[in-house]
């Protein structure tokens, strides 16, 4: 297979590094590259493994990766660059793993490190903390501990290279105690114009009039982020209900039929909030829009083999969890349709990063459709700012629609949610709009003291509102000599 120039550039950068007699000796043999989701990391590590030990620099890889799907996509990739098994038995020349199996390695695994010269690579290195065993999280502690010191060389990569909780990643440099160093860097804007990577689309999904009850007071909010600034209702209780899952997969999916006119092949992504939810989801895609849905959560029997048949096939949705959201490699999904509870800028490019994987078929469009979050629309703009302002802008377009679902707010005085002492809410079957979640978890601190009073109730009667982010003047993926020369001149290190 013939390498990308991005690949070619960072496998040489890379066994420059480690073979380099005037690096430092610290660091020397630890390489962190970054680079966009969808471009290419795991051939670009595992052609750099198989050269490493053409060299004769290594004689046995590990890798790590965060689920076990991404551990068997290196582990194939492994196996046809070196054209041998890469399943930790005999005859084989080395593993992948999860980052869970840290826990289960005896001595012997680690005894390989003193016996042979081992290259280890590490995926989505930010799941792993700490720079010393003060500050080391689970994954990170064994990096630490066995493999910092003891590894002939390391690779580390990652398309987020930050942490929600701002410990330091594992076998990283900061400048400064705060910006981390990266070896190698290959950014959106990059892979755009090598096209390598789709244009982001971002949709995101508004209502103009929501009505808050608690003990017969009624409180009105022109928008989600009025709502959620008024700390009125939790992000979890809009998210996971019906109707606003409903507003927002229907947009998902006419985007979706739309492509599979040209592309019959392309598939859609929905990232739910827990795995009843993902359950709600299924039951709403088919009976309001008779699409249906592929739930791979881990209850789920044999996830990973469900992900590798829906990869091949030409089914349409995906209904996930958390086991799609980073690093799985599905290149024909082009639609995503984020409906989880979580507002990390990490977790958001994660999903995001499914669908800009490029192929070679004719649509190349990669949307994102989600409720209005703040948060979310903040992280939409900054993904659509990494390209160049010369070659591209952010067009906002507004589209009102009637809301397909009326509320009485007469009935809404006699509503009653209660809680259970297990903090699980249970509310009538009406047919109105009342968030609701039917877990049995514990409620989030901000959420029991903002939201559950002896009386709560939310009705939306206003109307839908559709907010588009869109990078625009890139289609049909023309761009400038102007912007061409302005991307040229991007600070990528040079070999």
């Amino acid at each position: 297979m013939k390498l990308r120039s991005w690949q070619f550039e960072c496998i040489n950068l890379a066994i420059s590094k480690y073979t380099s007699p005037t690096a430092s000796s610290d660091f020397k043999k630890h390489f962190l590259a970054l680079a966009t989701p969808g471009a290419g990391k795991t051939i670009m590590a595992a052609t750099l493994a198989q050269n490493l030990y053409e060299l004769d620099l290594i004689d046995l890889v590990l890798c790590f990766s965060p689920s076990s799907i991404v551990s068997s996509d290196f582990s194939d990739e492994l196996s046809a660059q070196f054209k041998t098994e890469f399943n930790g038995k005999v005859g084989s020349l080395g593993d992948a793993l999860t980052y869970q199996r840290f826990g289960t390695l005896d001595n012997d695994t680690w005894k390989l490190f003193d016996r042979f010269r081992v290259f280890v690579i590490f995926d989505e290195i930010h799941h792993c903390a700490g720079s010393s065993n003060l500050d080391a999280n689970a994954w990170g502690a064994p990096i630490i501990e066995n493999i910092r010191d003891k590894a002939a060389f390391t690779i580390s990569l990652t398309g987020t290279p930050w942490r929600s909780d701002a410990l330091p990643i594992a076998l990283s440099q900061y400048c400064d105690g705060q910006k981390i160093q990266c070896d190698y860097v290959y950014g959106l804007k990059e892979a755009i114009k090598d096209k390598v990577c789709r244009i982001p689309q971002i949709v995101a999904i508004d209502n103009d009039k929501i009505v808050i009850t608690k003990t017969k007071e009624k409180n009105v909010y022109s928008s989600f982020s009025s709502l959620l600034a008024a700390k009125a209702t939790s992000y979890s209780r809009i998210v996971t209900d019906d109707v606003v899952t409903k507003q927002v997969a229907s947009r998902a999916i006419l985007k979706l039929d739309e492509i599979r006119k040209v592309n019959k092949n392309a598939g859609g992504l929905v990232v739910a909030s827990s795995i009843q939810h993902a359950q709600q989801i299924k039951t709403i895609m088919w009976s309001e829009f008779g699409k249906r849905g592929e739930i791979v959560t881990t209850n789920e029997l044999k996830p990973s083999q469900k992900i590798k048949n829906f990869r091949r096939s030409s089914d349409e949705w995906l209904i996930s969890v958390g086991m799609v959201s980073e690093g799985t490699n599905i290149p024909r999904l082009q639609v995503c349709c984020n409906l989880t509870n979580i507002t990390t800028e990490m977790y958001f490019r994660q999903i995001f990063g499914r669908v800009l994987r490029k192929t070679g078929s004719p649509n190349q469009e990669a949307f994102m459709f989600m409720p209005a979050e703040p948060k979310l629309i903040n992280y939409a703009e900054r993904m659509c700012q990494d390209i160049p302002d010369d070659v591209s802008k952010i067009k906002t377009v507004k589209m009102d629609e009637p809301i397909e679902t009326e509320i009485d707010e007469a009935i809404i005085d006699e509503i009653e949610i209660t809680t259970s002492p297990a903090s699980t809410i249970e509310i009538e079957d009406l047919p109105i709009f009342i968030p609701y979640e039917k877990e049995s978890k514990q409620i989030g601190e901000e959420e029991s003291n903002s939201t559950l009073d002896s009386t709560w109730s939310m009705g939306i009667v206003g109307k839908y509102r559709q907010d588009s982010l869109k990078v625009t003047d890139l289609e049909p993926f023309l761009i400038s000599d102007t912007a061409k020369n302005k991307l040229a001149d991007l600070s990528r290190l040079a070999v």
